[in-house]
């Protein structure tokens, strides 16, 4: 059994499109990021940084349970554990760490900063909404042709990459910034249409259900 430390954000619902396209068992135990339960001296012990998501594996094949923190680490780990999603070949597992690391360190940060000035930020920073903005656009146009000749990020079988870029470009398309990449809308929708997906975000709906919307007037 794994143990999710989970809120639903990007981060996080990388870590259930994958224990759901696996089928390894785990259970959810929600963090709310927005009460600061992050910082739980508990949580602080399997995740030093203190974010999630995190992981603890109660039958890591050597013993005692095992920790994990930081999304990247956790997928190519469940990838190793359950023997998929992380390339067949030589030149598909280089493919998939590539773009999985492309995501971490690129299409990540950048989306989140730009949802932060644009959102969040207390006054209005022109200069930080241009920079991140253009930044997102930039590396959607980067993803926009890596697909235009790839059914997936790492080639043509599915993989712990989509599984990290996914969330991140299912809020940007939400937001409607997805004008001018259709390769990348193509593929969005044709993981939105697995079933492991649906069955992923539902499960973070019902850790933070949206709020109800307001009956009409």
């Amino acid at each position: 059994m794994i143990d999710l430390y989970f809120w639903p954000t990007p981060n996080g619902h990388k870590i259930t499109l994958m224990l759901e396209e696996t089928g390894l068992p785990y259970t959810i135990h929600p963090v709310n990021i927005s009460k600061g339960e992050q910082f739980a001296p508990d949580f602080l012990t399997i995740s030093p940084n203190n974010r999630m998501p995190a992981i603890v594996d109660h039958d890591p094949g050597d013993g005692e349970p095992l920790g994990i923190f930081e999304s990247g680490a956790i997928l190519l780990y469940l990838a190793k554990k359950a023997k998929r999603f992380a390339g067949d070949t030589l030149r598909e597992r280089v493919a998939v760490k590539e773009w999985l690391f492309w995501q971490v360190g690129g299409l990540g940060p950048m989306v989140g900063q730009m949802g932060h000035f644009v959102r969040f930020a207390p006054e209005q920073v022109p200069y930080a909404i241009k920079r991140y903005t253009d930044e997102t656009q930039r590396l959607l146009g980067v993803l926009d042709r890596r697909l235009a000749g790839n059914a997936f990020t790492g080639g043509e079988a599915y993989s712990v990459a989509d599984m990290a870029s996914y969330p991140w470009v299912r809020a940007l398309k939400a937001a409607g910034a997805m004008a001018g990449h259709a390769h990348v809308a193509r593929w969005a929708d044709a993981i939105a249409a697995r079933p492991a997906t649906a069955t992923a975000y539902a499960k973070g709906e019902a850790v933070n259900p949206p709020p109800a919307t307001a009956p009409s007037p």
